[in-house]
């Protein structure tokens, strides 16, 4: 596109790139004089873009927010990158579906034919079936709590209540991050009200799945943020769920063994979700892998279909042994003698 059209675009194109621009810089880029700079800016405050002058020795232009939504111009990358990005949205639970599948079709509407070809070779599809989608009033009323750094109160549906229930306080909770995870959404907040794990005290971090809040206006006063336990909150939601209490958010199982499997390592590693496999030869690899329990893990690796010889530790090994005898009783079958006993398992984090 030439002449004026194809200059603002690239006017407009330019002022997205970066926050200032000197005049003078602009006129060069464009290869034209400060004076017809000047008439494009116009034009493009007169099409509803913001444009604002700075101050400076040569003066200079910046592109800022405004009242409504103006034509937006994207790159390649950039486009399909938006297109991904809304599908992303709707399949990992997050409301206004519609609203992301209209905006998906304008974009798509004015891709040029290359790109469009791209953005429909991807199809996403939510990672876990079944979730509740999350109302996107509560996830934007969650997020700005986290980013405005103030208590957030809400009420919280738990399954566990009978729906006769006596209705409960409002939640206070200091909110600190929004993690996904699983195809769900969870608010990473400090709740000082909860018992500490250990039993020291109140006040500790908690998980609470943004499908089930709603949140109470008007939010509570702002806080200080506390740091979060090993400084990733990704990580240390993943460490909680895991039944770790490490403080520094390591994300260790609560019980982890390693076994030798009689089977190649190519065909036992796609039923690992992220435990080590190690080659030992053609027909056997070493797995180390973590679970909530000892039985947990032990009916983890049997799944896989094959032999298996356990190396460490001992707890597995007894967990072994006792999924015999829950099996030989499943089968109407005497269980094996020389029973051992069971040792505590694990248990998940509230």
């Amino acid at each position: 596109m030439s002449g004026t059209p194809g200059r603002l675009l690239t006017l407009l194109s330019l002022l997205q790139a970066r926050r200032d621009w000197p005049g003078s810089l602009l006129a060069e880029r464009l290869e034209v004089s400060p004076r017809t700079v000047r008439r494009d800016v116009d034009r493009l405050r007169e099409l509803g873009y913001p444009v604002r002058s700075t101050t400076g020795p040569d003066g200079g232009y910046r592109l800022g927010a405004g009242a409504d939504l103006p034509p937006l111009l994207f790159d390649d990358e950039q486009a399909v990158a938006l297109a991904v990005a809304l599908q992303l949205a709707t399949a990992n639970g997050v409301g206004g579906g519609d609203a992301a599948e209209r905006a998906l079709a304008t974009v798509r509407q004015v891709l040029p034919a290359r790109l469009r070809a791209r953005v429909d070779a991807v199809r996403v599809t939510p990672l876990a079936t079944g979730a509740a989608p999350v109302d996107e009033a509560v996830l934007l009323a969650v997020t700005a709590a986290v980013r405005a750094r103030e208590v957030l109160r809400f009420d919280y549906a738990s399954p566990s209540d009978p729906a006769d229930a006596e209705p409960r306080p409002p939640r206070r909770v200091e909110p600190h991050a929004v993690v996904a995870r699983g195809g769900r959404w969870y608010l990473l907040g400090w709740d000082p009200a909860a018992p500490a794990r250990g039993g020291a005290g109140t006040g500790d971090w908690r998980t609470h799945r943004l499908d089930r809040m709603t949140p109470r206006t008007p939010t509570g006063p702002r806080f200080t943020p506390r740091e979060v336990p090993g400084g990733d909150p990704a990580a240390f939601v993943a460490a909680l769920f895991r039944g770790s209490h490490d403080p520094g958010g390591s994300g260790a199982w609560p019980c982890e063994g390693r076994v030798v499997v009689h089977a190649p390592a190519t065909e036992v590693a796609p039923y690992l979700a992220d435990g080590a496999v190690e080659a030992l030869d053609d027909d056997r690899c070493r797995i180390t892998a973590g679970a909530w329990s000892w039985t947990g893990l032990a009916a983890s690796l049997l799944r896989l279909g094959a032999d298996v010889e356990v190396e460490r530790p001992s707890e597995l090994a007894r967990a072994f042994a006792e999924l015999a005898e829950r099996c030989a009783r499943a089968g109407g079958r005497p269980p094996p003698t020389g029973r051992t006993e069971q040792r505590p398992r694990g248990r998940p984090s509230p």
